[in-house]
């Protein structure tokens, strides 16, 4: 049997080689079958090509001639990644495991391809329901079948494609879902429309998810910051092992012997020791926009581990169209979670107005604004405002998002005018989170990532 090009990448690959829908599901076709990254590239090199030039493609022309047990296991992983109807042009029929495999991504990503198909072959498209008992089975069966991070990837798929937020209302469907940022963040949207019977166990499901992220951020962000707290402080009689060497010999120059090739060093410059009092504040100004929701969820950890430190005093700030000040709760990431609103407008002007407000000594402060710049607000304002507090002494840093999925959709034109203000705009991930913080309590350049 042969099969168009457009045939070719119409099933589960998508239609192209980039958004949700061909990354959800080759993601998880591939992790599921252990080589099916090669059937993919394969897929999205030979069927443009063939839709092209109107050319008919034969599944033996993709996988090669091979025979045994080679062919038949090239063939298997083409009958899952194309979906399994009459048009993969495999003729491979599956049992077991990988039938049962089959059937979980066919109730999510087929009624996707029936519905690009104009409806024919609706028998593959059985999809989910919105039945919490037949939601929780298929639940239990990706669990089954794929490794956690394909089942978040599926679980992410099936709230946004098939309209599954309300199940996540009922705590026996919270019980079964995988727990991670993103459905942290779908929680947190869902807010008073959550019946008291769920709440604690959506906090429970939440106080995992943020219990895992500080194991993993915790230790080095505060390991970051004491050493850049310590090298911010100078003394001038240092114990030997705390001696700043570079600015030792700078301070010294003078007393350089031409004749004997050594530099006398009559004054020792060294790093101080962290000590109880505070040095520094922080003040982390964060866009509870839904977009945003994932930078939302790391910034409440972050927030909560530099509350944790004696030498840091930090201010948490959420803001939509209003302002709301959850200092009160940064010890604990799950209140403070629960504190926010997400989604509604945004006014960055009247955040920064409330940030400038609570700044005392502007030489010592850092303030991060975390957003996509989209602003409801009065531009001009928010732009004299961080120029204002530039001018001060302030260490102002603008990330357009925090979280492992790069920068989101923002306003460029904001970001060129933060950058021309000396705030560059950029997203940042959760690792160097701490080494931009480290950055701007020494006041040096920020890493900014090369996204060339």
């Amino acid at each position: 049997m042969t099969t168009t090009g457009a045939g070719t990448t119409g099933e589960r690959t998508g239609e192209g080689t980039t958004g949700e829908g061909t990354g959800g599901v080759t993601a998880t076709v591939a992790a599921a079958t252990s080589a099916a990254e090669s059937a993919v590239q394969a897929t999205r090199v030979v069927a443009p090509a063939a839709e092209a030039t109107g050319a008919e493609v034969t599944v033996a022309e993709v996988t090669g001639a091979e025979g045994g047990d080679v062919g038949q296991e090239r063939l298997r992983r083409w009958r899952l990644v194309l979906g399994g109807d009459t048009a993969d042009g495999t003729g491979h029929a599956l049992s077991g495991r990988d039938a049962a495999m089959d059937g979980a991504l066919t109730a999510l990503y087929g009624q996707e391809n029936a519905a690009r198909k104009g409806g024919r072959d609706r028998s593959r498209s059985a999809g989910l329901g919105a039945s919490a008992p037949s939601v929780a089975r298929w639940l239990g069966d990706i669990r089954t079948y794929f490794p956690s991070s394909v089942v978040q990837v599926m679980q992410r798929d099936a709230i946004e494609r098939l309209g599954l937020s309300a199940l996540l209302l009922e705590p026996e469907m919270l019980e079964a879902v995988e727990a991670d940022v993103h459905l942290v963040g779908t929680l947190l949207s869902l807010g008073q429309a959550m019946p008291e019977t769920t709440r604690e166990t959506a906090r429970a499901v939440v106080r995992k998810v943020v219990e895992d992220l500080e194991k993993r951020l915790a230790a080095r962000t505060r390991a970051a910051l004491t050493g850049a707290l310590d090298r911010g402080t100078r003394v001038t009689r240092p114990r030997h092992r705390d001696i700043d060497w570079n600015r030792t010999i700078a301070a010294n120059l003078r007393h350089y012997l031409p004749e004997h090739g050594t530099l006398v060093p009559e004054r020792l410059v060294g790093y101080g020791r962290a000590s109880r009092s505070v040095k520094k504040e922080v003040i982390l100004c964060i866009d509870q926009s839904g977009s945003m929701a994932p930078s939302v969820v790391y910034a409440s950890v972050f927030g909560a581990v530099l509350a944790s430190m004696r030498s840091i005093s930090t201010r948490l700030v959420v803001f939509d169209t209003t302002v709301a000040d959850l200092t009160d709760r940064i010890e604990d990431p799950v209140d403070v979670l629960f504190g926010t609103r997400l989604g509604g407008g945004t006014d960055i002007n009247r955040a920064l107005a409330y940030c400038q407000e609570q700044i005392t000594r502007p030489a010592e402060t850092v303030v991060v604004l975390i957003s996509d710049l989209y602003e409801g607000g009065i531009r001009d304002e928010m732009l004299k405002r961080v120029a204002a507090m530039k001018a001060s002494g302030v260490q102002f840093v603008a990330l357009l998002a925090l979280s492992d999925e790069g920068a989101p959709a923002y306003d460029r034109d904001h970001a060129a005018a933060l950058a021309a203000l000396g705030a560059p705009a950029f997203a940042c991930t959760p690792d160097l989170f701490p080494e931009v913080m480290a950055a701007a309590i020494e006041k040096r350049p920020l890493p900014v990532p090369d996204t060339a």
